[in-house]
């Protein structure tokens, strides 16, 4: 379903990937997929690529949602982008949009289970107002939110993360696809821009504040990129991401963003510590600008206590339905 009206250009949109790696027709889709693939493409899957937690619904986009409402409620239009699913207790009322796959990537291209594919198009869903923010569902405001200081007067807002990358010359097949973004961007920015200086950290597990314009410039400077992209199906680690590692650095180049420190909390799921992680996450809630709940748990079952542990935290964090929650669901 596509918005029929411009929504305001003055209101920060937010914009979602979603999906459900429990649903059978997707789950058959992408099996297809793997079937259909041939050796040479297995050979390319990035590290963590095609784990079960990587398409596993914790339910987060729920408690995501009571976030985006408690903490930011002066946000402009939802858009939620999806594979033909919807989850079964979404009220897709005034303010949201539901958008399919097939209304913004080529039919010639799909299925595409690669957020950094699917991703290389937001920019192109209709309607979009120039100011919007791109969450994963399992990076959430953990504290009221300040227009201002994700757009102010210094450019755009960009957080990176503790992580250091180390200062590889080429991509590397069993790095993530996270870190082979970061190697990515300093060979195509370095060779563009000789005073480019790259900073060896992950643009990542953050809310990701964007320009729709630069995006569209982005996409004329580096064709040859965005057309790597999307020529894949599942994760390749020869053919990493751009959206969450290039266009930051390309922003902060060009003086259209700035680095900000910030107080944040990355929870790894399947981490020995993970208690004490969700522990402190609890105690610092209201206070922390944002936090990441990274499903690290790959192929556990759902039933997990690892897993058990992402739903009750949230749910006691966040206990009151937002209104695109279908009543008494």
């Amino acid at each position: 379903m596509l918005a029929a009206v411009n929504h305001s250009q003055h209101k920060i949109d937010i914009v979602y990937l979603w999906v459900d790696g429990a649903d059978p027709v997707w789950r058959a889709k992408r099996q297809d997929a793997l079937t259909n693939s041939n050796d040479v493409e297995r050979e390319k899957l990035a590290r963590y690529g095609d784990v079960a937690g990587r398409y596993r619904d914790n339910q987060e986009l729920r408690f995501n949602l009571r976030a985006l409402e408690k903490f930011f409620p002066e946000h402009g239009h939802i858009y939620l982008v999806t594979d033909g699913q919807r989850p079964d207790w979404l009220n897709c009322c005034a303010g949201m949009t539901l958008i399919d796959h097939t209304s913004i990537i080529p039919a010639s291209a799909l299925p595409v289970f690669d957020s950094g594919h699917i991703e290389s198009y937001l920019h192109h869903i209709p309607n979009l107002s120039e100011k919007f923010i791109y969450l994963n569902d399992d990076v959430f405001f953990g504290a009221p939110v300040s227009a201002e200081n994700w757009f102010g007067q210094h450019g755009v807002a960009v957080f990176k993360e503790q992580m250091h990358v180390p200062d590889y010359g080429a991509l590397q097949k069993d790095e993530t696809a996270l870190v082979n973004a970061s190697i990515l961007s300093k060979q195509w920015l370095q060779q563009r821009y000789p005073q480019y200086q790259h900073v060896h950290r992950i643009f990542a597990h953050a809310p990701r504040p964007m320009l729709k314009s630069v995006l569209l410039e982005l996409e004329k400077e580096a064709p040859e990129l965005f057309e790597q992209v999307r020529q894949t199906v599942f994760r390749d680690w020869q053919r990493p991401p751009i959206v969450p590692d290039l266009v930051p650095r390309w922003m902060l180049h060009r003086g259209l963003a700035h680095l900000r420190e910030i107080e944040y909390r990355y929870i790894c799921s399947g981490d020995a510590d993970a208690a004490q992680q969700f522990e402190d996450l609890g105690e610092r809630f209201g206070e922390l600008a944002f936090f990441c709940i990274n499903d690290t748990s790959d192929n556990a079952a759902s039933d997990d206590p690892q897993l058990l542990r992402i739903r009750e935290t949230l749910l006691g964090l966040l206990p009151l339905p937002s209104r695109f929650e279908i009543d008494g669901d």
